[in-house]
């Protein structure tokens, strides 16, 4: 009986070997966990934190959802509140239009927010809130419309009641943007909706 098992050991050995089972008793090593977990930063950028200016936050773009991520703006003390709005809302976009750092993305942090875009208050017949981009709402990505319409929303460029009113360079009517809940989950299958503000 003993030669038996024996002899059916390095039978047992052979078919374990190519059915590609490793014949140990000891777990396996599958390598080191990872180090960082998605869209989760292990501690805050200290550049951003030490740089001069106004705090706020931006939402980026990581997995399918909008994030928030501290950075600083300036502003002129003594800046007058409607000229402080464009201020603010001109500095977050050039915010969301930077890179995010290496530690940001290698969290998975992006923004499809691109650069070179402008803003300024409203026109003649305008709400008073309005913020005009240099490149009109609608053409901008699903993705870049639901990051700059909820950072404005939740920023001093806004009424703070989790909207805010955007216009283009051209002569359409405002539009009142809303940040929801569904946006901020799914910000490329959501867009943010709006309604046509009457002009004053």
């Amino acid at each position: 009986m003993t030669v038996r098992r024996l002899l059916a050991l390095p039978v047992l050995a052979a078919l374990l070997a190519g059915c590609g089972i490793r014949a140990t008793e000891v777990p396996t090593d599958y390598g080191p966990a990872p180090s960082r977990v998605r869209c989760s930063l292990a501690e805050p950028d200290v550049s951003v934190q030490a740089a001069p200016g106004l705090p706020v936050q931006v939402f980026l773009l990581c997995g399918s959802s909008l994030v928030t991520v501290d950075r600083q703006v300036r502003v002129p003390d003594g800046t007058a509140d409607s000229a402080r709005r464009v201020l603010v809302a001109q500095g977050l976009l050039d915010q969301l239009a930077k890179q995010p750092p290496a530690a940001e993305k290698e969290a998975g942090y992006t923004t499809d927010v691109r650069g070179g875009i402008t803003v300024k208050g409203p026109r003649r017949g305008d709400p008073e809130d309005t913020l005009r981009l240099g490149t009109a709402p609608g053409d901008l990505t699903s993705y870049a419309l639901a990051q700059v319409v909820c950072t404005f929303a939740a920023s001093a460029a806004a009424e703070g009641d989790g909207s805010v009113i955007l216009a283009g360079p051209d002569d359409r009517a405002p539009r009142r943007y809303t940040c929801t809940d569904e946006v901020r989950a799914r910000p490329g299958s959501n867009e943010p909706p709006s309604r046509e503000v009457t002009r004053d």
